[in-house]
């Protein structure tokens, strides 16, 4: 069953009702080959279930859990635990108020000490909860919303496992795309809306949350091109622009649409009652596209557009500061991951050893 991401209403209850949730959940996916009393872990399951459990009780479900031999609860008990007075504390009003930067900020504070395993742990326990209610939060209109929680780059946590190099398309699977968003069938009312912005997102390589919260005082035609205004993590402001014949078409029929619909809302993307689109949507659509175009990816969702428009900007220009500049990281480093994709830099190191050996 799925529930509306502020179940409670009230911040802290909603959180505490999804690591509840989480928890439980880990409990019947974790393996129970050490568990001897199977009607007592019928009992716990069961006292999961309690809608106005506390934290202090949910600690002692986890310790109840170990001790039974469940062992590895702990493992995503103890972050989460550690967690939820943290962000109590932060003042927080919605559950929406968290993000990739809060969450990274928790793991330096709270990570410090601890060994290079047990941080790792505790970046694992982060994503699967996050990724958790990314599956399971659904509000009363169907739509829902998308932590898209990740934690790369995270100082202290390089080890032998290293960093996961993304899913992106190539240039090739990039034009197929591209034709696939015009043919891909949708509902009059929305086509315009859903293609437009996903071209906007494939071209410039924003975030999908920056561009479900661009407005339409935002978008700025000069010349040939369109300005868009940009607010991205942190507050912080930056310019992208994209090519007009990229996007007229669309936007003059969405523009046309908006009005015979009588929609007034500050937002470009947005539903018929105005409000916002949300991520978990246009990730849908964009999973629909790809499948329809036969191109299969680890992760299949909109992030993904924003890799393959990076790699290829690498690609083309060599010049990792336009990348950084392009898609508003805020450290070089976190750009460098795109170096990882540049087959000519690759080939060079290849054919080092070329003439060595030869007589």
């Amino acid at each position: 069953m799925r529930y509306p991401l502020n179940h409670k209403g009230d911040f802290q209850e909603s959180l505490l009702f999804w690591m509840t949730r989480f928890l439980r959940f880990k409990l019947t996916t974790l393996s129970n080959k050490n568990i001897q009393d199977k009607d007592r872990f019928s009992i716990l399951l069961a006292k999961f279930q309690n809608a106005s459990i506390s934290i202090d009780a949910l600690e002692q479900l986890c310790k109840e859990a170990r001790k039974i031999g469940l062992i590895g609860i702990m493992t995503y008990a103890a972050p989460l635990l550690r967690l939820h007075p943290y962000l109590n504390a932060m003042g927080y009003t919605d559950l929406r108020q968290i993000d990739e930067e809060i969450l990274i900020d928790f793991l330096s504070i709270q990570g410090s000490g601890l060994s290079i395993a047990s941080k790792k742990n505790y970046r694992i326990a982060l994503i699967g909860f996050f990724g958790y209610i990314d599956k399971q939060n659904e509000e009363l209109d169907g739509t829902s919303y998308v932590f898209g929680i990740e934690l790369k780059n995270i100082s202290g946590l390089r080890g032998k496992s290293g960093q996961k190099l993304p899913a992106y398309m190539n240039e090739v699977e990039i034009e197929r795309f591209l034709q696939c968003i015009d043919d891909f069938k949708q509902s009059d009312k929305v086509s315009a809306r859903n293609r437009l912005a996903i071209k906007m997102v494939i071209y410039t390589g924003v975030r999908t949350s920056e561009i479900l919260n661009l407005r339409l005082k935002d978008i700025f035609p000069e010349n040939g091109v369109y300005l868009l205004q940009i607010r991205g993590k942190g507050d912080k402001m930056r310019v992208v622009m994209i090519k007009r014949p990229h996007i007229q078409s669309l936007l003059d029929l969405w523009m046309q649409k908006r009005k015979e619909l009588g929609i007034k809302s500050e937002f470009l993307f947005c539903n018929q009652q105005g409000k916002p689109l949300t991520q978990a949507y246009l990730y849908k659509i964009v999973d629909q596209i790809l499948s329809y175009g036969g191109i299969f990816k680890e992760k299949m969702g909109a992030h993904m557009l924003r890799h393959s428009f990076a790699t290829l900007l690498y690609q083309k220009s060599q010049d990792l500061v336009l990348v950084q500049e392009a898609l508003g990281h805020a450290d070089l480093n976190t750009s460098r991951i795109y170096t990882h994709f540049d087959k000519n830099r690759l080939m060079e190191a290849a054919s080092i050893m070329d003439k060595m050996g030869r007589t």
